[in-house]
């Protein structure tokens, strides 16, 4: 019982960081990204996807219809992109490690796998090219940012190699480019 409350308020959370994100620009819940949960099940230490669960309720709360789910985190969206992938209303990139779990991958709108110790400048490249095709694909009217620290260098698991400096590059990449484009952004922590 003690896990689904849990589960339950941090998705309940990530609803209201979008909310809070469409009066103040950019509203940050530090729990959320809970992108492996399926509609019907768990997995990987997920519970609910509350990036799919928010989405929705601003499109039945909000005149908000278009989102962009951004996954930086580094391993694959699975669950978001599963959940998702008949709804043209809701765009999924991720950009994650190529051989990082899930072992078996869904797939997203936009899908960019890195190989094993990809750093700073090989990340950021491809973020760079992947965040512009999805901002122009998405058509967005606010944006799920699932930031991710676990593509650090020294994460135990991550296997790709940004240092601290290219996971603030990518930060600021991110959020400026949602706000060159006028984009409410409602940011997770994620893994990491």
């Amino acid at each position: 019982p003690e896990l689904f409350e849990r589960a339950r308020r941090s998705a309940g959370a990530t609803v209201e960081a979008c909310f809070a994100a469409l009066d103040e620009a950019i509203a940050v819940h530090l729990g959320g990204g809970t992108h492996h949960a399926f509609s019907d099940q768990g997995q990987g230490y997920c519970v609910f996807n509350d990036g799919a669960i928010a989405a929705k309720s601003l499109q039945a709360e909000t005149p908000i219809q278009r989102l962009l789910i951004l996954d930086c985190d580094v391993h694959q969206g699975n669950g978001t992109a599963f959940i998702l992938k008949n709804d043209p209303s809701v765009f999924t990139f991720s950009i994650h490690g190529k051989n990082n779990f899930p072992y078996h991958k869904e797939k997203s709108d936009l899908d960019i796998a890195l190989d094993d110790g990809a750093g700073d400048s090989i990340y950021l490249d491809a973020l760079h090219r992947g965040l512009a095709e999805s901002l122009r694909r998405a058509k967005a009217e606010l944006v799920i940012y699932l930031a991710g620290a676990d593509s650090y260098i020294e994460d135990r698991f991550g296997r790709l190699a940004l240092s601290k400096e290219g996971l603030a590059q990518r930060d600021r990449m991110v959020l400026d480019a949602c706000r060159k484009s006028g984009l409410p952004v409602a940011g997770t922590l994620a893994g990491g």
